[in-house]
């Protein structure tokens, strides 16, 4: 799903141009609701895999298009509430999908939750018909299509997304294969950018990344991607893991951010033509990264209420740089190009995103092993407190019926354990402080990004 999903971000421009924006968001929709049916009804892996990945390609240019027709609809003084109302659904999915999954599946069967998405899709497609248009200034294009543009993108862009999700699995570049997929990525990549930058009539337009303020703004959000989905990694990791949760109890753990950013974004939007988009997106990166570093204080005692408000806290910043940077990327674009932009702030967003999920499980392994060490060395026999709780542990342990030798064995394999523990919660610890460095090594970007002025200004010259 998200190999798809991110392939067909790119070229979402060139579809729009070639096909028309509305005919290419209904016929996306409709393969995303066949699709979803057809998963519910997979009686094997393969199958479920091949209709997954049709599901990802409808599913990419749904969420892209959205952006683009409420950054053309409203009316720029209205744009930040338009986003910070589209970015309340974006949160809110993640929030309570794996919660409602869960009770569908519990209740009912595994199917439904591809099924529930049938009605939905029907209903939509028949909103946009009535009520989508293409803009007049929808630029057609019945050209030639750049076919070695597209194979180098899919070759480029799939490998690294492949590498991404499989390195954890395959011990990263000790594997072979793991080092073959990246060589091909950035060769591929380099290539793609080459040869995009060069031809008449590319399939991606790299051209716009000229534009600073839209640069700047996507590397933020690439950032923000990186934080976001690297925290909601770890976060179960340790909810399931160390406080042994289950998976809806973990899910609930986790809702007060969703549910902050719920709340705050709608309210946000409202403060975007009165702050600005720097004053936003610098004190979102800012509360965002005191957050995590809150966050990076957590003990195998922590419990659910000494997460709240650090989550609560993130969930706030994390709203302000959502809404501030959907909406200043695209203020200094010109409108006939917007399809294309939001195409590559989406894509660049969703890679950083699993280059977090990555970085965080890379780093999750290599320091827990480094802390379990550390930390076993010190628990050796020459510790008296260790000796100590040894000792203790294999009297209760003996004391259950257990001979003397097996008790200590136990005893030890006991705290062994607990070093294990101690390790992760560090290793994680340590990743939230990483998080928080690179949003504060994001901050001179915000510098960069457009007032809603000086957007407007360029807008209207555009426009002239």
């Amino acid at each position: 799903y998200m190999l798809s999903y991110v392939l067909v971000m790119p070229i979402i421009g060139m579809l729009s141009a070639r096909f028309g924006r509305k005919r290419m968001y209904q016929v996306s929709l409709a393969i995303f609701t066949i699709a979803s049916m057809l998963c519910g009804l997979a009686s094997t892996l393969p199958f479920m895999v091949l209709v997954r990945a049709f599901q990802g390609i409808g599913g990419g240019v749904l969420m892209t298009v959205a952006q683009a027709i409420l950054r053309e609809t409203f009316p720029p003084k209205e744009q930040g509430v338009a986003m910070g109302i589209f970015g309340m659904g974006v949160v809110l999915a993640p929030a309570f999908g794996p919660t409602l999954g869960g009770w569908i599946t519990d209740k009912y069967s595994w199917p439904w939750i591809f099924y529930i998405n049938v009605p939905i899709g029907i209903v939509n497609y028949l909103l946009v018909q009535r009520f989508v248009h293409d803009p007049a200034y929808l630029e057609r294009d019945s050209g030639g299509i750049d076919w070695l543009g597209l194979a180098l993108m899919i070759t480029g862009l799939g490998a690294i997304q492949l590498m991404l999700e499989e390195g954890a699995r395959n011990d990263w570049f000790a594997s072979d294969f793991i080092v073959r997929l990246t060589a091909v990525g950035v060769v591929g990549l380099a290539l793609f950018v080459w040869r995009e930058l060069k031809t008449r009539r590319p399939a991606v337009d790299l051209r716009i990344m000229k534009n600073v303020p839209f640069t700047s703004a996507t590397l933020i959000g690439g950032v923000l991607g990186m934080g976001l989905l690297g925290s909601v990694f770890l976060l179960p990791l340790f909810f399931q893991n160390i406080l042994r949760m289950n998976a809806m109890q973990a899910g609930v753990a986790m809702m007060p951010r969703s549910l902050a950013m719920a709340f705050v974004m709608p309210i946000g939007g409202r403060f975007y033509n009165k702050l600005g988009p720097r004053l936003m997106v610098g004190g979102g990166l800012a509360i965002s990264g005191i957050s995590f570093l809150q966050l990076a204080h957590m003990t195998t005692d922590t419990g659910f209420w000494d997460l709240f408000w650090p989550q609560v806290l993130q969930g706030a910043g994390f709203s302000f740089v959502f809404v501030a940077l959907t909406t200043a990327a695209l203020a200094t674009i010109p409108k006939p190009k917007v399809t294309s932009a939001v195409g590559l702030y989406s894509v660049v967003r969703t890679v950083f995103g699993s280059i977090g999920i990555a970085l965080a499980a890379s780093q999750l392994t290599s320091n827990a092993a480094a802390n379990h060490a550390v930390l076993a060395e010190r628990a050796s026999v020459s510790n008296p407190a260790a000796t100590a709780w040894v000792a203790q542990a294999t009297a209760g342990l003996a004391r259950t019926g257990v001979d003397q030798a097996t008790a200590r064995l136990r005893a030890l394999r006991l705290l062994d354990a607990n070093i294990s523990r101690q390790s992760v919660v560090l290793a994680i610890n340590h990743v939230f402080v990483l998080i928080a460095f690179s949003f504060l090594l994001a901050l001179p970007l915000v510098f960069m990004v457009k007032s809603p002025a000086h957007a407007d200004a360029e807008e209207a010259i555009v426009a002239e």
